[in-house]
Formats: C-alpha cells, structure tokens, sequence
C-alpha cells in the first residue's frame, strides 16, 4: 500500500476532537499490507499477552491495537464517543484472530481509568502492556488566550489521564510488562500554536523517565513514542484547510507520517525485543533531530 495515496485525497476539517476516523477522507493507514506478524506479543505462556490501549479507536491507537493483534495479543481499548471507530477496530481485531474489549469513557477520569482496567483483567485474566495515548490540542496563536478551561482540560487529557491509567494497571502488572506513553516531537521543538499542548507533552517525557526510575526494579518496563506530525483524526479536528495541506511540510521528510509508521515502535517497546530498554523515548518524526 502506498503511503502517499490517502494524502491525494480531499483535506476535510472536523468540528470536534478527537476527531472521528470513519467521517475522514484521507483515510490514514494503520498497518501496511505487507506487515507480517512473529508472535512478539504471543508470551510466554499458551495464551497471549493482553494490552490496553487508552483512545485506541482511531490514528495511533487504531494501529497499535492491530499490530499488537497481529503480533498475537488480545486488546482492550478505550474511547470517548466514537462508537463507529471502535466497532470498527473491533473488527479489525478479531480479523487477525484475537479477542478485542471496547469502553467508552473519560480517559482524564480515575473512575474510568479503574473501570477499563478492573474489566479488562475480569475478562482477559491479565494485563501486560498499557498503552497511554489520549490526547487534545486546540491552536491558540495568542497565548493571552488560552484560558484556563482550555488549560485545565488538555492537562487533565494528557497529562492526568496517563496518571490515572498507570495507577489503575500497575497492581496487574506483573514482572516483563511494559508502559508506553505516547509523547510528541512537540516536547522537544515546541509549537508556538500549541503551547499547552507542547507543555503536557513534555510533562508526559518526565513522568516517562521517573516512573521508569521507580518501577525498573520490579521488571516493569516505561518507554514513550514522541511522533512527529502524523495523519490521525486529531488533526482535521484541530487545524483549517489551509494548514491541513502544509502539515508535515517543515519536517525534513516533508510529508506527514502515517500511523502505520508509528506502531512498530510501540511493538518493540512492548515485546521482548526491548527488553534492556527503559525511561527511553523513541521519536518516529520524518527526520527532526532532537536530544533525549
């Protein structure tokens, strides 16, 4: 499949975020036809591994969840409110031959943070990777006005909900699993349009590298994925057309990336591959150079 070929569609903005994958034109691709899967998430053990993929529903998440089917784990997903999406990547699940759980909710709620968790372990009998990945951002040029509704809200998206979903995972988490929190190159290079978004992305880094630091000891793995411009429904939800067709035109590949390109670096964090790695951040970004 292409990586370009969604691109050459019709860029449509979206009222409201997160953004809904099914009402896109430019479809994103969330795994290549040619991605074959190893068993990486088959565990040690005759069943599979279980994930939890906070907004798993669409753009990233939406890819994760399938890659980590196809590389043999069961998936459990939580979304707000599009339904359309999840039953979809439901589908897209059970496809590849595994067991999918969906939830609606709040991902900046710590009751719904202990909900998806109590029910997936119900269900699965386990919980081995949570994947952290909600997210909002609103473009703001004026920074005078970004008010303090707007601020508390992408806190409590981004930067509470991951707390709030690793407290719920950590009592199920057992020696050789794996946290990954999803980040942004904004963390590290800023947007001067989203400067409350970029401060809870580089707040997501931090707690990344001290939860690493207090759960190493009990084999407990804590990594993030700091991607750069990448095609989710989170962008028509944010920006009008006319930046729509500039995204990922200041990066040096000059192009946006797909999900699709993302998702192998969650497989890595997640299986026994990255096994010696943790506190670390991986930066699938179309070629910025950043530090850390």
């Amino acid at each position: 499949m292409n990586l370009h070929c969604a691109w050459l569609l019709l860029l449509l903005p979206q009222p409201h975020q997160p953004g809904v994958e099914a009402d896109m034109a430019a479809k994103p691709i969330f795994i290549r036809d040619s991605y074959k899967g190893s068993g990486k998430l088959q565990g040690k053990v005759p069943s599979s591994q279980v994930a939890a993929a906070c907004s798993g529903d669409s753009g990233i998440g939406r890819a994760v969840a399938v890659h980590f089917a196809r590389e043999g784990a069961d998936v459990a997903i939580l979304y707000l409110d599009e339904h359309k999406d999840a039953d979809e990547v439901v589908e897209l699940v059970k496809k590849e031959g595994r067991r999918c759980l969906k939830f609606a909710g709040d991902a900046s709620k710590p009751e719904t943070a202990k909900e998806i968790v109590e029910k997936t372990v119900q269900e699965f009998g386990r919980l081995d990777i949570l994947v952290n990945n909600a997210s909002q951002q609103h473009m703001q040029t004026d920074f005078a006005k970004i008010d303090p509704q707007q601020l508390a809200s992408t806190f409590a998206i981004n930067v509470f909900g991951y707390f709030y979903m690793a407290q719920a995972a950590l009592p199920h988490l057992k020696e050789g699993a794996s946290i990954i929190n999803t980040s942004s190159v904004t963390a590290y290079k800023g947007s001067p349009g989203l400067v409350d978004y970029s401060s809870t992305k580089g707040a997501q880094i931090s707690f990344t590298r001290a939860l690493s630091n207090q759960l190493v000891s009990k084999g407990i793995r804590v990594n993030a994925v700091a991607p750069g411009p990448i095609w989710t429904p989170l962008q028509p939800a944010t920006f009008p057309g006319d930046k729509l067709e500039k995204l990922g035109d200041s990066v040096p590949m000059e192009r946006p990336g797909q999900p699709c390109e993302c998702a192998g670096c969650y497989v890595l964090l997640a299986s026994e591959d990255g096994s010696y790695i943790s506190g670390q951040t991986l930066h699938p970004n179309g070629g910025v150079v950043v530090s850390g």
